[in-house]
C-alpha cells in the first residue's frame, strides 16, 4: 500500500480553535449574510456536534429546517449511506483518514468552492486533506473540515493521580487500575501498542509501521491482541461514543480512560471532578468533516449549511457545549471563558507537536482491524 502522508503535526493545529465546554449562549450574530429563506437538510454526523442552540441559530438564520441524524462511528456512517446508497442524507461526516474507504463506493459528490465564499475561514492545512487525499477521480474535494480533536486520556480528579502529572496509555492497562478503566476497542488496542512501544514492550515506531502492508500489520497487532487479551480484565467497560464515555466517568465507576477530548471536557467545564489530557506517548488526533452525499436533494440548502459552519461566531459557541475543537480560523475568539485553560491544560509542554494525526486506512487496514477487534471481543 502507498500510504497517505500524514499532516504535519505543528501545521494540523495552527489557527484552529481549541476545546472547551459549558452552556452554549445563542441565538448568535452570523457576521455574513445568509441567501437561503426556505427547505430542509438531513445531515448524518456525529451525535454532539451540534448543539441545540446551533442548530436553532442555524435555522433562524437560513430558514431552513435541520434533521438531524447522530452517529457514533465512521463504520456507522458508511453502512448508513451504503444501505440507502446515499438517499436521505445530503452531509455526512467522515474522518480524514478514512478516504480509502470511500474512494470507489460513488456515494459522495465534490464541493464547488465558488459556492463557499467563505471556504478561506477553514484552516488551511486541513482544507488540504480534502483537496489531496479526498480528490476522488480528480473532481475535487469530496470532503471539507469541520471538527478536530484527539484521543488522549481522561480522568476522575478525585479518584487518579497521572503519575508526575502526565498521564500514559498504560494507565488503562495498569494493575492498580484493574476494573476501573475504559477504552474503545480498535483506539484502545492502537493505545495499547504505543505504550507497549514506549515501555519496551514492542519495537518503536512498529504501530504506525502496521499501515504498510497486512503481513506488517498482522506481526504488530499480534502482540497487541495478546497484551490486550491478558490485561483485558483490567477495563471496567468499553465505550463507543460521547455519551457512554461521560456516564463511564460519571456514573459507571471509570476512574480513568482512553476517550476522546470533546465529553470529559465538556464534563470538565461544567465542574465535574473529571480532566483530560494528551498522554505522555502523545494523543492521536482526527479532522471530521462534511461530505456532500451523490443523492443528495438538498444541495442549495448543503451549501448554506457549510457556510454557515465557517462563520467563526457559531463555530466558537458551539465549542463550549461540545468540547472539541473547531476547524474555523478565529472561531476561539468566540468560546468561553474556560477556553483557554482547558487547551493549555489539555496539551501542555510540546503536547501539541507531540500529536499522532491518525494516517489513512485503506480497506484492507479497517478489515483485518475488525479481525483483531472481534478476537479481542471473544477472548
Amino acid at each position: 500500500m502507498s500510504k497517505t502522508p500524514m499532516i504535519k503535526r505543528r501545521n494540523f493545529v495552527k489557527g484552529t480553535a481549541a476545546a472547551g465546554a459549558a452552556a452554549a449562549v445563542g441565538p448568535w450574530v452570523v457576521s455574513s449574510k445568509v441567501l437561503a429563506s426556505s427547505g430542509e437538510l438531513n445531515v448524518l454526523m456525529w451525535s454532539d456536534y451540534l448543539p441545540e442552540d446551533w442548530v436553532a441559530a442555524f435555522e433562524a438564520a437560513t430558514g431552513i429546517k435541520l434533521n438531524f441524524t447522530g452517529i457514533g462511528s465512521n463504520e456507522e456512517i458508511i453502512n448508513q449511506m451504503k444501505a440507502s446508497k446515499g438517499a436521505g442524507f445530503d452531509i455526512c461526516s467522515p474522518t480524514n483518514n478514512r478516504s480509502g474507504q470511500w474512494t470507489d463506493l460513488e456515494l459522495l459528490q465534490p464541493w464547488d468552492y465558488a459556492r463557499i465564499p467563505n471556504v478561506d475561514q477553514a484552516n488551511p492545512s486541513m482544507l488540504k486533506v480534502g483537496d489531496t487525499e479526498w480528490n476522488f477521480a480528480g473532481k475535487g474535494s469530496h470532503w471539507l473540515p469541520h471538527i478536530w480533536g484527539t484521543e488522549g486520556i481522561a480522568w476522575r480528579t478525585d479518584q487518579f493521580v497521572p503519575t508526575d502529572g502526565v498521564p500514559s496509555y498504560g494507565d488503562v492497562w495498569d494493575p492498580a487500575n484493574a476494573g476501573k478503566t475504559m477504552m474503545r476497542v480498535h483506539s484502545g488496542m492502537l493505545g495499547a501498542g504505543l505504550h507497549m512501544e514506549a515501555s519496551g514492550q514492542m519495537d518503536p515506531g512498529s504501530v504506525w509501521a502496521a499501515y504498510k502492508d497486512e503481513e506488517t500489520m498482522r506481526k504488530v497487532w499480534d502482540q497487541i491482541l495478546d497484551f490486550t487479551v491478558k490485561n483485558k480484565s483490567n477495563l471496567k467497560l468499553t465505550w463507543n461514543d460521547a455519551d457512554t464515555q461521560k456516564n463511564g466517568l460519571l456514573n459507571d465507576g471509570v476512574i480513568v480512560g482512553q476517550t476522546w477530548d470533546g465529553p470529559p471536557l465538556a464534563l470538565k467545564t461544567a465542574g465535574e471532578p473529571v480532566s483530560y489530557q494528551a498522554p505522555k506517548e502523545g494523543a492521536m488526533a482526527w479532522v471530521d468533516g462534511m461530505s456532500l452525499s451523490a443523492a443528495a436533494e438538498n444541495v442549495d440548502q448543503a451549501y448554506e449549511f457549510v457556510k454557515f459552519c465557517y462563520e467563526a461566531e457559531p463555530a466558537g459557541k458551539a465549542i463550549d457545549t461540545h468540547g472539541y475543537n473547531s476547524a474555523v480560523l478565529g472561531a476561539d475568539a468566540y468560546a468561553g471563558d474556560a477556553y483557554k485553560k482547558n487547551f493549555s491544560e489539555a496539551y501542555p509542554g510540546d503536547a501539541l507537536a507531540n500529536l499522532n494525526p491518525w494516517p489513512a486506512e485503506a480497506q484492507w487496514y479497517a478489515d483485518v482491524r475488525t479481525e483483531y477487534e472481534n478476537k479481542f471481543q471473544a477472548a
